[in-house]
């Protein structure tokens, strides 16, 4: 397995991570356990080390099954959880964000005792709180680290001034923040920049583009009426047909290369830098080892051009989220 560091001083990891969300909320058609956790069996079998999950996810199912899975392999795994979106259990739709000192501290002990560990090595604040200042809630994160139960911090879809402000209260690891051909935004709001300038890793989640990019959707028939995809603005209407033709271009263009459109997508993430870990995820054994062998897939300058020129900066049609959840990112 390929490895690299997150950040200039942070551990060393496997190139790609495995998103676990999936397997439990959001997607639809939600995975027998089983075979979820022999998906993460198989991602520790072939070297992947990366694992990554969240309170809300489920909420809180999807790092009860990961806490099962790695039960008996803890020293294999470097895990990543997250904490601070708060969900209304009469409402499913319903969002918070808490980023108080102490949330903090409570949030770190439900997610210990439902993931069977005794720490977490890389703890993210989910969203950032607007009403609660960062020094404060990353303030009460340093203090987890002092107990032992945390051992790196890190940031999920921050502005580039809250991660400055995060980073002189105590040294953020990774920012996670969505990174793929089709939401490049971190290229254009000066985020890529700001972690590399300060030396922080950076994790790009759905670098499949929410599984866009894999070619295999092709309307919105090919979605469980529970999936959340359904009411995303990139899937609807002229916007899902404007994408659409983007990603017949990127398949067209994996096809020549004798790979998958997916793992076309994932070379091109891997391709942006060597301080990029993206972790995409599935509940799927076949789509897992597609998705690593896409470590495999070397793209030539002449190639990624091309890549670049089907699929432009700024092309995709629509906001990856709903107003309520664009209102979250970028704090």
């Amino acid at each position: 397995m390929k490895t690299r560091m997150l950040g200039r001083n942070g551990p060393t990891v496997s190139a790609l991570g495995l998103g676990c969300m999936g397997m439990s909320a959001f997607y639809g058609g939600r995975g027998e356990e089983g075979e979820s956790i022999a998906v993460i069996h198989r991602a520790l079998e072939r070297g992947l080390t990366l694992l990554d999950t969240a309170d809300m996810y489920g909420p809180h199912t999807n790092e009860v099954l990961v806490g099962k899975a790695i039960a008996d392999r803890r020293d294999q795994v470097f895990l990543a959880t997250k904490f601070g979106i708060r969900m209304d259990p009469a409402d499913p739709h319903a969002r918070g964000v808490d980023g108080r000192p102490e949330y903090v501290q409570a949030a770190c002990e439900g997610s210990l005792e439902r993931l069977g560990v005794d720490h977490i090595d890389l703890y993210y604040q989910h969203r950032v709180d607007p009403q609660v200042p960062i020094e404060d809630t990353v303030g009460a994160m340093s203090r987890l680290v002092e107990q032992g139960k945390v051992r790196f911090l890190g940031l999920s879809e921050a502005a580039p001034d809250t991660i400055r402000r995060a980073h002189a209260v105590h040294p953020i690891t990774a920012v996670q923040t969505e990174y793929s051909l089709w939401s490049r935004e971190p290229e254009s709001n000066h985020v890529l920049d700001t972690v590399r300038e300060l030396g922080i890793g950076f994790v790009p989640y759905s670098p499949l583009g929410r599984g866009f990019l894999t070619g295999a959707i092709r309307s919105l028939e090919d979605f469980d009426a529970d999936d959340y995809r359904r009411h995303s603005p990139r899937f609807q209407g002229e916007n899902f047909a404007r994408n659409l033709a983007l990603v017949d271009r990127v398949h067209a263009l994996a096809a020549d290369k004798d790979v998958t459109a997916g793992q076309l997508a994932l070379a091109w993430v891997l391709a942006q830098g060597d301080d990029l870990v993206p972790i995409p995820g599935t509940k799927r054994l076949r789509y897992l080892e597609e998705n690593l062998d896409a470590l495999d897939v070397v793209l030539a300058p002449d190639e990624l051009a091309g890549i670049e020129a089907a699929f432009p900066l700024e092309a995709v049609a629509g906001d990856r989220y709903t107003a309520a959840g664009m209102a979250m990112v970028s704090r």
